[in-house]
């Protein structure tokens, strides 16, 4: 594996700077098991809450009943914030639960986007490059609707990016990524929805799409804001969904907030997601959900030939592989970490890699598909995923 760069360190340790320093946001460090939470909040089944409350008042803990959300009851722990591992683990164990079903019970996960590096992801932040143009729109594709939960869009995307954007998309004041953390200084994510955008844009020019704030510019979200986003788009009339975030679990359960909200979508709707930039064979939510298509990233060597990204996920859960070293459409403004001595400027163009970006390659290739084929989103996808160059753990490399 390629050793991060020293912007890459600084990088990580911003992120976890603010993890520090953010009291919604709790960090779980067991080597290997990490994962982030929200401090105080259960998550159950709602057929369980009353017995869940039982058992934690035999453990001499305090439980709340609060607003759940997918299905799921909420449990708030205002004694025992920081100890939400523990008590998931106390009641997952059978042991605990002699002679009964064990409860569904989990902590309330924090997402993050995948351009950003928590958790000893190695990747990097974005770095400004020369404009790229814009390919030739293709006119069926207006017709065919993506949406895109992330950081949101920048203020003037349709102006500063007009071939790019201009009428593929509807402004809405809830959509706009905040972008900055003070002045023109961008946060740790801002940005990154745009970027996403782009790389969509570019698979496949002219594609109508509505693009959700469900990350805040510094790239964190939770399982609560993407699922109601996620059930927001779903009335829409997407094809496709694009979520280039995720999340690790507590030891590794897949997230039942995203399952369900996902299982419940309207037939025909494709999800893509990528996978993550931890370099490890962990499982991410919810690209490793079940009927999800989880995309790693590749990256093409000095010689040409295709390899695996250093920094990808990657597991036999992944369906599919794209370059994730990508150009695209940024916004303006500087980047200037703790510990950099200068800011470095940006105008309107950035170059960035991450599974963020293989992502939405993979989202714009099935709907350029569907429009070359005259197929739905389930067929182009499946087209896609037949493809003849399969990369054990990384999947199918689309170009």
């Amino acid at each position: 594996m390629s050793k991060p760069s020293e912007s890459a360190e600084l990088y990580q340790r911003a992120f976890l700077q603010l993890i520090a320093e953010d009291k919604s946001i709790s960090f779980h460090a067991e080597r290997g098991r990490e994962f982030l939470y929200r401090p105080g909040q259960l998550l159950v089944g709602a057929e369980d809450q009353q017995r869940v409350v039982e058992k934690l008042r035999e453990n001499d803990i305090v439980a709340r009943p609060g607003e759940g959300f997918a299905g799921l009851a909420r449990l708030t722990l205002p004694n025992n914030a920081e100890d939400i591992p523990r008590v998931v683990r106390l009641l997952r164990d059978q042991r605990t639960w002699p002679n009964e079903r064990v409860p569904l019970v989990q902590p309330h996960h924090v997402v993050v986007g995948h351009g950003g590096l928590v958790m000893g992801n190695p990747g990097d932040r974005p770095h400004p490059t020369d404009p790229v143009s814009a390919p030739k729109s293709d006119e069926r594709l207006k017709n065919v609707r993506v949406g895109i939960i992330d950081t949101g869009i920048s203020a003037d995307a349709s102006g500063e990016h007009s071939d790019w954007f201009d009428g593929r998309y509807a402004k809405e004041a809830d959509d706009v990524d905040a972008a900055y953390s003070s002045g023109d200084n961008f946060a740790l994510q801002g940005g990154h929805g745009t970027f996403v955008a782009g790389v969509i844009q570019n698979a496949a020019p002219g594609v109508t799409f509505d693009p959700e704030a469900g990350l805040d510019p510094n790239g964190f979200g939770d399982e609560e804001r993407i699922c109601a986003k996620i059930t927001e788009l779903g009335k829409k009339k997407i094809n496709i969904l694009n979520l280039s975030l995720g999340c690790f679990t507590a030891d590794d359960v897949a997230s039942e907030p995203l399952r369900r909200t996902i299982e419940a979508l309207p037939r025909g709707i494709v999800v893509v997601a990528s996978a993550g930039n931890q370099g490890t064979q962990r499982p991410s939510w919810p690209a490793a959900l079940c009927g999800v298509t989880a995309v790693a990233a590749a990256q093409q060597e000095r010689d040409g030939s295709l390899a695996p990204a250093f920094y990808s996920n990657w597991g036999h859960w992944v369906d599919a592989c794209a370059i994730g070293n990508r150009a695209s459409t940024y916004l303006k403004g500087e980047w200037q970490l703790p510990g950099e001595p200068s800011a470095t400027p940006f105008a309107l163009w950035a170059y960035w890699y991450g599974t963020s970006f293989a992502a939405p390659l993979v989202t714009g290739r099935i709907a350029a598909t569907m429009v070359a084929d005259g197929v739905d989103a389930g067929q182009a996808r499946d087209k896609l995923l037949s493809g003849p160059e399969f990369h054990p753990g990384y999947g199918v490399f689309v170009k």
